[in-house]
């Protein structure tokens, strides 16, 4: 059985957090976003902890983190939903869990919001992987904390 049949779901609030999740995963932010990518900046930015905040935790047989987003209701990062913070621990990689991370997040943005669109901040150079999901550019590259990014919107709602 693979890693990902094994992969376990948790969506909690930030209050629901123990202390040891809300450790494991601010180190995994912390040493992908800013140690694995060399790029120091401000991880923890408050939005965390708001009211409708919601964080995805994909944990391995052993009990370990191995995959998390952060959901955002609108209005707090964009004018939609959004799903941010995508991040599959190194020894996880290349086993289709970031696709299933992916479709849960969006499938908890469809329960908990079904009226919204996401909005996404991407990386640049994950601009297909996220198209895979049905994500479409809707801006021009841009730099963020110094790294290319580009803006990619998923839409869900009719028009």
């Amino acid at each position: 059985m693979s890693q990902l049949d094994t992969t376990q779901w948790k969506l909690l609030s930030f209050n629901e957090f123990s202390l040891d999740e809300l450790y494991e995963v601010l180190k995994l932010r912390v040493d992908v976003f800013v140690v694995e990518q060399n790029c120091p900046y401000p991880e923890l930015d408050n939005k965390d902890r708001l009211p409708g905040a919601k964080h995805l935790l994909g944990l391995n047989a052993q009990g370990e983190l191995i995959a998390y987003t952060r959901i955002l209701p609108a209005g707090v990062s964009y004018p939609e939903a959004s799903i941010g913070r995508v991040i599959i621990a190194e020894s996880a990689r290349g086993q289709g869990i970031a696709h299933a991370l992916m479709q849960r997040s969006i499938d908890v943005v469809k329960d908990l919001w079904p009226q919204e669109n996401i909005q996404i901040g991407a990386q640049q150079h994950l601009n297909h992987f996220y198209q895979q999901q049905g994500f479409i550019n809707n801006s021009e590259m841009y730099l963020e904390d110094g790294i290319p990014h580009i803006d990619m919107l998923l839409t869900l709602k009719p028009s």
